[in-house]
């Protein structure tokens, strides 16, 4: 079966829109139908989908005639599948029926794939972090585009190697998603089919064939010497001062941007503060304070903004850059990503590469070569990942190597 949509440039209304009809195909037949309601200017119309206005023009209700044509779209593949499943040789007249029937699909033996994604995504509510749900809304709207753009049915039984393939090509040749998002992606769908397969949902497991990339990539932190250069900068903005602050707690204590966000004056103690992780949902989490720590939580004590000054996560690293960039954290650095097989350099100055994440690799970076011990490193940073903190140690091995060689390895040539 193929569906397509095509405008009728025989039916041109007074506004000079056109209406959109169905196409589908299947056994040697043709089933055609209009899409009620649903119009569009030939200019904004492209791939089968109705492109948004550009600005000046009349808003094109873009948004809600797309999502009537991939709900339709939905229908007439829930029914073909309905028909595989049943093994029933769809005929025109039949295929009508069903798609007349407006209960259709409410209580059929064929899940759809999309409804079932958001089953999904429900169901992680009240067991998934806000920032793993996000992403998974992220990878079902990233689907609905595929399929947008290359006409791929996506349901439980066309998850396969093709299926990974035309998605694969999809990402590094139309999205240019780097390897890692990509490996990203692919975990999530290979979630998503597992959680579908344990409920019944289908008996497909050719999902479990996907393969995750995942490239190495650089750790970005600040070097001892330029955080305590960005601690002790004078700001003459308020802004930009506190900004610092918020970021250069996170440098002194490992923690995230979230657990920050939330930090409240009762989780702080004399020595150490005590947390409930956001993102692993560790329960009193304890994290020890070094003097500089105390200094930023002492600065604005008995302050409307005690503990900390609260900053959108946006904010954060919008003006941190320019905190680093007037603190002259300039140095040439060079990030290397791959997209697909092709590889991309880019050499930007440093603070364009200072995110609010970063101040948590600058925590474990420097506690490495300060020769923290691993063990409290993770205690205290909650990491559990040893293939990610093993960056940060290698990082940290590389620094040492280079001292020594700029230290005592000196030596031998000047006795020489």
């Amino acid at each position: 079966m193929q569906l397509t949509f095509t405008i009728r440039k025989d039916k041109q209304n007074k506004d000079g829109t056109l209406p959109i009809r169905a196409v589908a195909t299947f056994n040697g037949e043709r089933f055609r139908k209009n899409i009620n309601g649903v119009k569009v200017l030939p200019k904004h119309w492209k791939k089968e989908r109705i492109r948004p206005n550009s600005k000046g023009e009349p808003y094109n209700y873009h948004i809600e005639y797309n999502q009537i044509l991939d709900d339709f779209s939905d229908k007439v593949h829930s029914i073909f599948r309905y028909f595989h499943l049943n093994q029933r040789n769809p005929s025109k007249d039949l295929f009508e029926q069903k798609l007349n029937d407006k209960t259709f699909g409410e209580n059929s033996l064929a899940p759809q794939f999309f409804e079932s994604f958001s089953e999904f995504i429900e169901s992680g509510r009240t067991t998934k972090a806000l920032g793993t749900i996000k992403k998974y809304k992220t990878v079902k709207g990233f689907l609905r585009q595929f399929q947008t753009y290359t006409s791929y049915p996506l349901h439980f039984d066309t998850i396969n190697m093709e299926f990974y393939e035309k998605f694969r090509d999809y990402c590094f040749e139309e999205r240019d998603t780097l390897n890692n998002y990509f490996g990203k992606l692919v975990a999530i769908i290979k979630t998503f089919m597992n959680w579908s397969f344990e409920r019944g949902y289908h008996q497909n497991l050719e999902f479990k064939k996907f393969k995750r990339t995942e490239d190495r990539i650089e750790v970005i932190y600040l070097t001892q010497e330029e955080l305590m250069r960005l601690y002790n900068f004078k700001f003459h903005s308020k802004k930009l001062d506190m900004i610092r602050d918020f970021y250069c707690f996170g440098c002194f204590t490992g923690l995230r941007y979230s657990d920050i966000k939330h930090l409240s004056s009762s989780n702080i103690y004399d020595n150490h503060i005590k947390i409930n992780v956001v993102k692993t949902r560790k329960i009193d989490q304890t994290i020890p304070l070094n003097i500089y720590a105390k200094a930023i939580l002492e600065k604005y004590k008995d302050s409307i903004y005690e503990p900390l000054p609260a900053y959108s996560n946006q904010k954060v690293n919008e003006h941190i850059k320019t905190c680093c960039k007037r603190a002259n954290i300039i140095t040439p650095t060079t990030t290397t990503r791959y997209i697909g097989q092709k590889r991309v350099d880019i050499t930007l100055p440093k603070y364009k590469l200072i995110t609010s994440h970063t101040a948590r690799k600058t925590f474990i970076t420097l506690s490495l070569m300060l020769g923290m011990k691993e063990a409290v490193i993770k205690e205290i940073s909650n990491h559990s990942d040893e293939r990610s903190f093993k960056r940060y140690v290698d990082v940290s091995e590389s620094f040492k190597q280079k001292e020594m060689e700029n230290t005592w390895n000196k030596i031998s040539a000047t006795l020489n």
